[in-house]
């Protein structure tokens, strides 16, 4: 392949090179830069009756009155979801409400925050809750698997482990003042 390369004239390498590239343009999927919403700080709101492709929020929330055709990830805020949420819905160290007769398209999962979900919501694939809380009624239908991890199953492991090391370097302490003291 390469000595073919090599007897074709360069005019004929740069044609190819073009067409290459044109034909990869030509298949490549549109993008929807203009219809994503990226924020750091700044609440997404989608109003009723708007749209938007994606939204990704840092240390903010998204409150999607309107559809959501895209995914949803939030870090350290929340998520409010008044209608539908085509894809995926996630969310790190913040809450998820979905209203009443919501979609969601994809996957919810929540870490280390609070999941509630209205009547008659539907999701599409799995609901993972883990380190939070999980709140629905009998009415949600869920597509794939519910994987919920309480809090505790974290927190308890983490504040013996703390305390322990807290217990730990008190005692060093109180060990050395009573080899000081008694020097004196």
């Amino acid at each position: 392949m390469i000595g073919l390369a090599r007897m074709m004239p360069a005019s004929a390498r740069a044609l190819s090179v073009v067409a290459l590239l044109l034909g990869s343009l030509a298949i490549a999927p549109p993008a929807r830069a203009a219809q994503d919403v990226v924020q750091f700080g700044n609440t997404i709101k989608v109003p009723k009756d708007a749209s938007i492709h994606d939204a990704v929020c840092f240390f903010c929330s998204v409150e999607a009155e309107g559809a959501v055709n895209g995914d949803i990830v939030v870090f350290f805020g929340n998520v409010e979801i008044g209608t539908k949420a085509s894809h995926d819905v996630v969310n790190f160290f913040g809450n998820v409400r979905a209203a009443n007769e919501t979609t969601i398209g994809g996957d919810l999962v929540s870490m280390f925050g609070h999941v509630e979900l209205g009547e008659n919501v539907s999701v599409g694939k799995d609901v993972v809750s883990m380190f939070g809380s999980y709140t629905s009624p009998d009415s949600v239908s869920i597509g794939g698997d519910r994987v919920i991890q309480p809090a505790w199953i974290f927190w308890v492991p983490l504040m013996l482990l703390v305390s322990g090391i807290w217990l730990l370097v008190h005692e060093v302490r109180v060990r050395r003042a009573r080899r000081i003291l008694r020097g004196y």
